[in-house]
């Protein structure tokens, strides 16, 4: 089943392309579909599929740059100025929380990117929402049946956002756990992926999501505006993010974060992180690790 409705993801998502790339994409056999998770277009190149790590060349001609400029107009329903504030930051999300990121020449405006022209190549990520990934950890991470303070902790590309997003789906339904109120700071909308105002991919009924600006700002945002009891993010990757995690945590807010490492005594040599570690703001500590084809958790306490 699971691999029925990645292969519809998949489907879904390459809508986005031009015909000729489309048909490309679509000669993709259903297995293969299923476990894709990127396309990548570079002008002057084929286009290639990230399948199971590495990419795979589909067999068409190169990607012409005008290619390129008609994935960004049908991807924006035609009307480029709405989504111009996302391009500005290099990439564009669609309808069901696929998301194109852009790389091109910057036209500058004061120093700021104001917009990309000249698209040089294009990543075209397929969203896929795994409900029940929360599920060997939930009990874990919820003594008494309530979330407390969780740091999420893997490499690149071993499921941190996937993990994140339906532990903030669970807790915000219920699902086994009480039921809380979630906000969610999403700065590259790749947990909720809002699309007009809806999320994409499932963050749960009691779950409020601001996106497009800075972490830091959007965790002090949301716990001034959305009185949460929980508070989460994606990607500890700055200074001012754990210093607005520790002024939430001071709020008696639930955190709820992810960070790449490899275990705890990474976390621990990270001058970004051994901050975080030493005031004690994460009770629990998720390790992800691949474990043959799949992935393997493992739940630490750190206080």
């Amino acid at each position: 089943m699971e691999g029925m409705a990645g292969a519809a993801s998949y489907v879904q998502a390459v809508q986005a392309l031009p015909l000729r790339l489309r048909e490309e994409a679509l000669s993709l056999p259903e297995g293969a579909r299923a476990r894709a998770e990127e396309l990548r277009l570079r002008a002057g190149w084929p286009m290639t599929a990230l399948i199971d790590e590495a990419e795979r060349p589909l067999g068409g001609p190169p990607v012409e740059p005008g290619e390129l400029e008609r994935l960004v107009e049908i991807a924006s329903g035609a009307s480029l100025h709405t989504v111009l504030d996302q391009v500005r930051r290099g990439y564009l999300t669609m309808e069901g929380g696929h998301r194109i990121g852009l790389c091109g020449t910057a036209a500058l405006q004061e120093g700021e990117i104001r917009s990309l022209r000249a698209i040089s190549s294009a990543n075209l990520r397929i969203a896929r929402q795994v409900r029940g990934a929360a599920a060997p950890v939930l009990d874990g991470l919820c003594p008494g049946g309530r979330l407390t303070d969780t740091l999420i902790l893997a490499p690149p590309g071993l499921g941190k956002t996937t993990l994140l997003r339906d532990l903030i789906r669970s807790v915000s339904e219920g699902e086994g756990c009480v039921p809380l109120r979630v906000a969610l700071a999403d700065e590259r909308g790749e947990v909720a992926a809002l699309y007009r105002g809806l999320p994409q991919l499932e963050v749960g009924r009691r779950t409020d999501v601001t996106e497009g600006c800075p972490k830091a700002q959007g965790l002090m945002l949301l716990l001034r505006a959305m009185n949460p009891q929980v508070l989460a993010v994606d990607e500890i990757t700055a200074p001012e993010d754990g210093r607005a995690l520790s002024e939430a945590a001071g709020c008696g807010v639930t955190l709820l974060a992810t960070a790449h490492g490899e275990d705890r005594a990474d976390l621990e040599r990270r001058p970004l992180y051994r901050p975080l570690l030493e005031a004690g703001l994460f009770r629990f500590l998720v390790r992800i690790r691949r474990a043959g084809e799949g992935r393997a958790y493992t739940v630490e306490e750190l206080r």
